[in-house]
């Protein structure tokens, strides 16, 4: 199981880029032009150029709390890390969760408001997949190590 594990976890450094430059949402203030697409990096840019306190806030929520949790975990599966670190890495891991939920907030404010129109994106699921992916690994991490014999 660990094996999978591993396995499953070194994915996550790969597959959260592309959920980082994947389309989150599309979004048009009047339906007849066209919709412009949004994605972390594009919406991380805009936030840079307006508020450099909340653009701090989202790259260490959106980008380095999931990528530094799953660097974590792989230092914990190769023994590089001890075991006690888990709960830490889980609880940063957790902190990225909540850039979902306020991309959820953002497509339910917009579409309450019937100015705009906004569609999800196929990115949104890929970010949620591999953030709630990161949380199962995290959470089955010390079963298997447990499980495992000793080298």
């Amino acid at each position: 199981m660990l094996n999978a594990l591993r396995i499953a976890n070194l994915s996550l450094l790969i597959l959260f880029p592309i959920a980082w430059f994947a389309p989150l949402m599309r979004a048009g203030l009047l339906p007849l032009f066209g919709l412009s697409e949004i994605s972390v990096i594009s919406g991380m840019q805009s936030l840079w150029k307006s508020d450099v306190a909340l653009a701090l806030l989202v790259t260490a929520f959106a980008l380095f709390a999931p990528y530094l949790k799953t660097i974590g975990i792989a230092l914990v599966h190769f023994n590089l890390l001890k075991d006690k670190t888990i709960p830490v890495l889980s609880w940063i891991g957790k902190l990225a969760m909540a850039d979902v939920f306020l991309i959820a907030l953002y497509v339910v404010v917009f579409k309450g408001v019937g100015i705009g129109k906004v569609e999800t994106g196929w990115g949104l699921y890929m970010f949620t997949a591999c953030i709630l992916a990161s949380i199962v690994i995290s959470a089955l991490t010390p079963k298997a190590k447990a499980a495992q014999p000793e080298t």
